[in-house]
Protein backbone atom coordinates (compact mmCIF):
# COMPACT_ATOMS: atom_id res chain seq x y z
CA UNK A 1 0.00 0.00 0.00
CA UNK A 2 1.10 3.16 -1.10
CA UNK A 3 1.01 6.29 1.65
CA UNK A 4 -0.24 9.23 0.09
CA UNK A 5 0.45 12.46 2.80
CA UNK A 6 -2.29 14.34 3.70
CA UNK A 7 -1.05 17.88 3.54
CA UNK A 8 -1.85 20.73 5.79
CA UNK A 9 -4.98 22.48 3.41
CA UNK A 10 -3.78 26.32 4.21
CA UNK A 11 0.04 25.79 2.99
CA UNK A 12 0.46 22.46 1.30
CA UNK A 13 3.23 21.24 3.91
CA UNK A 14 4.07 17.99 4.80
CA UNK A 15 2.70 17.74 8.06
CA UNK A 16 4.62 16.36 11.52
CA UNK A 17 1.46 13.81 11.50
CA UNK A 18 2.03 13.01 8.02
CA UNK A 19 6.07 11.91 9.31
CA UNK A 20 4.50 10.40 12.72
CA UNK A 21 2.13 8.41 10.30
CA UNK A 22 4.94 7.16 8.17
CA UNK A 23 7.47 6.25 11.26
CA UNK A 24 4.10 4.44 13.12
CA UNK A 25 4.97 6.72 15.66
CA UNK A 26 3.25 9.35 17.95
CA UNK A 27 3.48 13.19 16.46
CA UNK A 28 5.76 13.99 19.96
CA UNK A 29 7.98 11.05 19.57
CA UNK A 30 8.69 12.52 15.97
CA UNK A 31 8.98 16.39 17.33
CA UNK A 32 11.78 14.89 20.18
CA UNK A 33 13.15 12.96 17.93
CA UNK A 34 14.05 15.59 15.29
CA UNK A 35 14.96 17.82 18.14
CA UNK A 36 17.87 15.43 19.00
CA UNK A 37 16.83 14.59 22.22
CA UNK A 38 18.71 11.80 24.16
CA UNK A 39 15.81 9.55 25.69
CA UNK A 40 14.87 8.66 21.96
CA UNK A 41 15.83 5.09 21.20
CA UNK A 42 18.21 5.50 18.72
CA UNK A 43 16.19 2.91 16.28
CA UNK A 44 12.96 5.49 16.30
CA UNK A 45 15.24 8.51 15.80
CA UNK A 46 16.43 6.55 12.64
CA UNK A 47 13.03 5.73 11.52
CA UNK A 48 11.60 9.17 11.62
CA UNK A 49 14.97 10.51 9.89
CA UNK A 50 14.14 8.37 7.37
CA UNK A 51 10.27 9.17 7.03
CA UNK A 52 10.87 12.80 7.24
CA UNK A 53 13.67 12.64 4.15
CA UNK A 54 11.32 10.72 2.58
CA UNK A 55 8.86 13.08 2.79
CA UNK A 56 10.63 16.18 2.43
CA UNK A 57 9.13 17.64 5.97
CA UNK A 58 11.07 20.18 7.03
CA UNK A 59 9.79 22.03 10.50
CA UNK A 60 7.81 24.82 10.56
CA UNK A 61 9.84 27.11 13.34
CA UNK A 62 6.61 29.32 13.95
CA UNK A 63 4.57 26.59 14.58
CA UNK A 64 7.58 25.40 17.14
CA UNK A 65 7.72 28.75 18.43
CA UNK A 66 4.07 29.24 19.31
CA UNK A 67 3.56 25.50 20.46
CA UNK A 68 6.29 26.38 22.83
CA UNK A 69 5.87 30.02 23.23
CA UNK A 70 9.78 30.51 22.21
CA UNK A 71 12.08 29.15 18.74
CA UNK A 72 14.69 26.73 18.80
CA UNK A 73 17.16 29.19 17.56
CA UNK A 74 19.52 30.85 19.76
CA UNK A 75 19.99 34.78 19.33
CA UNK A 76 24.09 35.24 19.55
CA UNK A 77 25.62 38.92 19.47
CA UNK A 78 29.45 39.53 18.19
CA UNK A 79 30.88 43.03 17.43
CA UNK A 80 32.43 41.52 14.07
CA UNK A 81 32.43 38.74 11.86
CA UNK A 82 35.58 40.02 10.07
CA UNK A 83 37.69 38.98 13.10
CA UNK A 84 39.05 35.39 13.33
CA UNK A 85 38.62 35.53 16.75
CA UNK A 86 34.53 35.41 16.50
CA UNK A 87 34.87 32.88 13.73
CA UNK A 88 36.08 30.53 15.96
CA UNK A 89 33.66 31.20 18.59
CA UNK A 90 30.77 30.77 16.50
CA UNK A 91 32.32 27.59 15.10
CA UNK A 92 32.50 25.98 18.95
CA UNK A 93 29.00 27.68 19.88
CA UNK A 94 27.47 26.39 16.76
CA UNK A 95 28.88 22.93 17.20
CA UNK A 96 27.49 22.47 20.55
CA UNK A 97 24.03 23.54 20.16
CA UNK A 98 23.43 22.06 16.69
CA UNK A 99 23.54 18.69 18.34
CA UNK A 100 20.55 19.78 20.66
CA UNK A 101 18.33 20.77 18.03
CA UNK A 102 19.08 24.50 18.32
CA UNK A 103 19.84 26.98 15.52
CA UNK A 104 21.84 30.23 16.18
CA UNK A 105 20.80 33.29 14.95
CA UNK A 106 24.03 35.75 14.57
CA UNK A 107 23.85 39.84 14.47
CA UNK A 108 26.77 41.97 14.09
CA UNK A 109 27.04 44.76 16.53
CA UNK A 110 29.82 46.78 14.70
CA UNK A 111 30.71 47.63 18.52
CA UNK A 112 28.14 50.01 18.73
CA UNK A 113 25.59 49.88 21.68
CA UNK A 114 22.71 51.47 20.19
CA UNK A 115 23.15 48.68 17.15
CA UNK A 116 23.36 46.39 20.22
CA UNK A 117 20.38 47.85 21.68
CA UNK A 118 18.39 47.95 18.14
CA UNK A 119 19.50 43.80 17.03
CA UNK A 120 18.55 42.09 20.41
CA UNK A 121 14.76 43.79 19.83
CA UNK A 122 14.94 42.43 16.65
CA UNK A 123 15.64 39.17 18.11
CA UNK A 124 13.34 38.90 21.11
CA UNK A 125 10.52 39.57 19.09
CA UNK A 126 11.53 35.74 17.80
CA UNK A 127 11.17 34.42 21.27
CA UNK A 128 14.86 32.79 21.11
CA UNK A 129 15.54 30.00 23.09
CA UNK A 130 18.23 31.71 24.81
CA UNK A 131 21.30 34.53 24.27
CA UNK A 132 24.68 34.76 23.85
CA UNK A 133 25.94 37.83 24.30
CA UNK A 134 29.62 39.48 24.01
CA UNK A 135 31.59 41.52 26.63
CA UNK A 136 30.05 43.15 29.86
CA UNK A 137 29.65 46.31 28.57
CA UNK A 138 26.53 47.56 27.32
CA UNK A 139 23.48 50.15 27.03
CA UNK A 140 21.55 50.39 30.26
CA UNK A 141 18.62 49.72 27.96
CA UNK A 142 20.27 46.75 26.92
CA UNK A 143 20.66 45.33 30.34
CA UNK A 144 16.76 45.71 30.45
CA UNK A 145 15.65 44.19 27.78
CA UNK A 146 17.77 41.36 28.56
CA UNK A 147 16.67 41.32 32.50
CA UNK A 148 12.94 41.66 31.12
CA UNK A 149 12.86 39.20 28.53
CA UNK A 150 13.53 36.17 30.64
CA UNK A 151 15.27 34.80 28.18
CA UNK A 152 18.56 32.79 29.63
CA UNK A 153 21.48 34.95 28.75
CA UNK A 154 25.11 33.99 28.76
CA UNK A 155 27.90 36.77 28.64
CA UNK A 156 31.11 35.70 26.46
CA UNK A 157 34.73 36.45 26.67
CA UNK A 158 35.00 37.79 30.11
CA UNK A 159 34.24 36.16 33.16
CA UNK A 160 31.78 38.70 35.53
CA UNK A 161 32.28 37.05 38.50
CA UNK A 162 28.59 39.34 39.05
CA UNK A 163 25.60 37.74 41.08
CA UNK A 164 22.87 37.06 38.38
CA UNK A 165 25.10 37.20 35.59
CA UNK A 166 26.43 33.92 33.71
CA UNK A 167 29.43 34.18 32.17
CA UNK A 168 32.58 32.61 30.22
CA UNK A 169 35.79 34.40 29.49
CA UNK A 170 38.88 35.67 31.42
CA UNK A 171 40.39 38.40 32.85
CA UNK A 172 41.39 40.63 29.76
CA UNK A 173 43.42 43.07 32.51
CA UNK A 174 45.34 39.72 34.01
CA UNK A 175 46.59 38.74 30.11
CA UNK A 176 47.28 41.64 29.66
CA UNK A 177 49.85 42.41 32.40
CA UNK A 178 50.97 38.65 32.12
CA UNK A 179 52.43 39.76 28.45
CA UNK A 180 53.77 43.15 29.88
CA UNK A 181 55.45 41.55 32.72
CA UNK A 182 57.32 38.97 29.98
CA UNK A 183 58.53 42.12 27.87
CA UNK A 184 60.07 43.78 31.65
CA UNK A 185 61.68 40.36 32.36
CA UNK A 186 62.94 40.50 29.12
CA UNK A 187 65.16 43.73 30.21
CA UNK A 188 62.36 46.35 28.25
CA UNK A 189 62.18 49.48 29.79
CA UNK A 190 60.12 51.51 27.04
CA UNK A 191 57.11 49.62 26.30
CA UNK A 192 54.52 50.84 24.16
CA UNK A 193 50.96 49.84 23.70
CA UNK A 194 49.49 50.31 20.38
CA UNK A 195 45.43 49.40 20.24
CA UNK A 196 43.02 49.68 17.45
CA UNK A 197 39.23 49.83 17.68
CA UNK A 198 38.90 50.95 21.43
CA UNK A 199 36.63 48.16 22.12
CA UNK A 200 35.80 47.32 26.24
CA UNK A 201 38.33 44.51 26.00
CA UNK A 202 41.15 46.40 24.10
CA UNK A 203 40.64 49.56 27.21
CA UNK A 204 41.03 46.56 29.59
CA UNK A 205 44.45 45.23 28.13
CA UNK A 206 45.63 49.00 28.13
CA UNK A 207 44.67 48.77 32.02
CA UNK A 208 46.93 45.60 32.50
CA UNK A 209 50.00 47.45 30.76
CA UNK A 210 49.43 50.38 32.59
CA UNK A 211 49.28 48.58 35.96
CA UNK A 212 52.39 46.42 35.43
CA UNK A 213 54.58 49.47 34.31
CA UNK A 214 53.32 51.89 37.33
CA UNK A 215 53.91 48.84 39.41
CA UNK A 216 57.32 49.12 37.92
CA UNK A 217 57.91 52.92 38.04
CA UNK A 218 57.75 52.61 34.34
CA UNK A 219 54.31 53.91 33.13
CA UNK A 220 54.74 56.77 30.89
CA UNK A 221 51.25 57.90 28.90
CA UNK A 222 53.28 59.37 26.46
CA UNK A 223 53.68 55.60 24.75
CA UNK A 224 49.53 54.65 24.62
CA UNK A 225 48.94 54.78 21.12
CA UNK A 226 45.38 54.27 20.68
CA UNK A 227 43.30 54.39 17.17
CA UNK A 228 40.18 54.32 16.86
CA UNK A 229 40.10 52.84 13.51
CA UNK A 230 39.23 49.13 12.75
CA UNK A 231 42.44 46.36 14.07
CA UNK A 232 44.47 45.25 10.30
CA UNK A 233 47.81 44.73 9.32
CA UNK A 234 47.71 47.98 7.06
CA UNK A 235 47.22 49.89 10.23
CA UNK A 236 49.95 47.85 12.38
CA UNK A 237 52.44 48.78 9.96
CA UNK A 238 51.68 52.89 10.05
CA UNK A 239 50.92 52.81 13.97
CA UNK A 240 54.45 51.01 14.16
CA UNK A 241 56.46 53.20 11.87
CA UNK A 242 54.70 56.42 13.83
CA UNK A 243 56.22 54.81 16.85
CA UNK A 244 60.11 54.06 15.99
CA UNK A 245 60.14 57.27 14.44
CA UNK A 246 58.56 59.85 17.12
CA UNK A 247 59.51 57.63 19.88
CA UNK A 248 63.05 56.04 18.97
CA UNK A 249 63.76 55.46 22.86
CA UNK A 250 60.80 52.44 22.57
CA UNK A 251 61.85 49.07 22.97
CA UNK A 252 59.12 47.17 22.92
CA UNK A 253 55.69 47.32 21.75
CA UNK A 254 52.69 45.64 22.34
CA UNK A 255 49.79 45.66 20.01
CA UNK A 256 46.22 45.10 21.29
CA UNK A 257 45.80 42.44 18.68
CA UNK A 258 47.90 40.17 16.35
CA UNK A 259 46.71 42.13 13.09
CA UNK A 260 48.65 45.55 14.48
CA UNK A 261 51.66 43.11 15.15
CA UNK A 262 51.44 41.14 12.21
CA UNK A 263 51.90 44.12 10.75
CA UNK A 264 54.20 45.94 12.35
CA UNK A 265 56.51 42.74 11.93
CA UNK A 266 56.29 43.07 7.73
CA UNK A 267 57.26 46.95 8.49
CA UNK A 268 60.32 46.16 10.48
CA UNK A 269 61.32 44.13 7.18
CA UNK A 270 60.80 46.71 4.99
CA UNK A 271 62.16 49.06 7.37
CA UNK A 272 65.15 46.89 8.20
CA UNK A 273 64.94 47.69 11.97
CA UNK A 274 65.75 44.34 13.85
CA UNK A 275 63.42 42.71 15.74
CA UNK A 276 63.63 41.70 18.58
CA UNK A 277 67.26 43.27 18.94
CA UNK A 278 66.62 46.53 18.50
CA UNK A 279 62.47 46.37 19.29
CA UNK A 280 60.31 43.75 20.38
CA UNK A 281 56.69 43.46 19.23
CA UNK A 282 54.29 41.63 21.31
CA UNK A 283 50.31 41.12 20.39
CA UNK A 284 47.28 39.61 21.68
CA UNK A 285 44.78 36.34 20.23
CA UNK A 286 46.91 34.38 18.73
CA UNK A 287 45.47 34.69 15.04
CA UNK A 288 46.25 32.41 12.46
CA UNK A 289 49.49 32.98 10.69
CA UNK A 290 51.52 34.36 14.11
CA UNK A 291 53.39 31.87 14.49
CA UNK A 292 54.35 31.82 10.82
CA UNK A 293 55.83 35.56 10.30
CA UNK A 294 59.49 36.35 10.65
CA UNK A 295 60.38 36.42 13.93
CA UNK A 296 57.25 34.18 15.30
CA UNK A 297 55.21 36.81 16.93
CA UNK A 298 54.94 36.11 20.76
CA UNK A 299 51.40 36.53 21.92
CA UNK A 300 48.55 35.86 24.43
CA UNK A 301 46.81 32.69 23.15
CA UNK A 302 43.01 33.19 23.94
CA UNK A 303 40.96 30.13 24.02
CA UNK A 304 38.17 31.45 22.33
CA UNK A 305 36.79 27.97 21.04
CA UNK A 306 36.84 26.61 24.30
CA UNK A 307 34.93 29.89 25.35
CA UNK A 308 32.28 29.01 22.65
CA UNK A 309 31.83 25.39 23.45
CA UNK A 310 31.80 26.04 27.55
CA UNK A 311 29.39 29.24 26.95
CA UNK A 312 26.87 27.09 24.80
CA UNK A 313 26.62 23.84 27.33
CA UNK A 314 25.92 26.73 30.25
CA UNK A 315 23.22 27.86 27.78
CA UNK A 316 21.70 24.60 27.28
CA UNK A 317 21.36 23.77 31.35
CA UNK A 318 19.90 27.35 31.80
CA UNK A 319 17.20 26.86 28.63
CA UNK A 320 16.56 23.35 30.13
CA UNK A 321 15.82 24.55 33.57
CA UNK A 322 18.90 22.87 34.93
CA UNK A 323 21.24 24.28 37.64
CA UNK A 324 24.72 25.44 36.70
CA UNK A 325 27.01 24.89 39.91
CA UNK A 326 29.17 27.72 38.40
CA UNK A 327 28.04 30.78 36.80
CA UNK A 328 31.54 32.45 36.19
CA UNK A 329 33.60 30.13 34.34
CA UNK A 330 37.16 31.30 33.87
CA UNK A 331 39.17 29.20 30.84
CA UNK A 332 42.36 31.37 31.81
CA UNK A 333 44.94 32.28 28.75
CA UNK A 334 48.09 31.09 27.53
CA UNK A 335 51.45 33.72 27.10
CA UNK A 336 53.18 32.23 24.39
CA UNK A 337 56.89 33.16 24.04
CA UNK A 338 58.04 33.29 20.85
CA UNK A 339 61.03 34.74 18.57
CA UNK A 340 59.78 38.28 18.79
CA UNK A 341 60.39 39.44 22.00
Amino acid sequence: MSFSPARSRATGRVTLADVAQLAGVSPITVSRALRGERAVDPELVARVRAAALKLGYVPDPAARALASRHSSHVAVLIPLLSNALFVDLLEAVQRTLRPAGYQTLIGITHYDASEEELLLREQLLHRPAGLLVTGLERSEATRALIAQSGVPCVHLMEAAGQPGIHSVGFSQVDASAALTRHLLERGRRRIAFAAAQLDPRTMQRLQGWRRELGAAGLYDPKLEWLNPEPSSLALGGRMFEQIMAQKPGVDAVFFCNDDLAQGALLTALRLHIAVPRRVAIAGFNDLTGSDQMLPPLTTVRTPRAEIGSAAARMLLSLMHGEPVATPCVDVGYELVVRGST
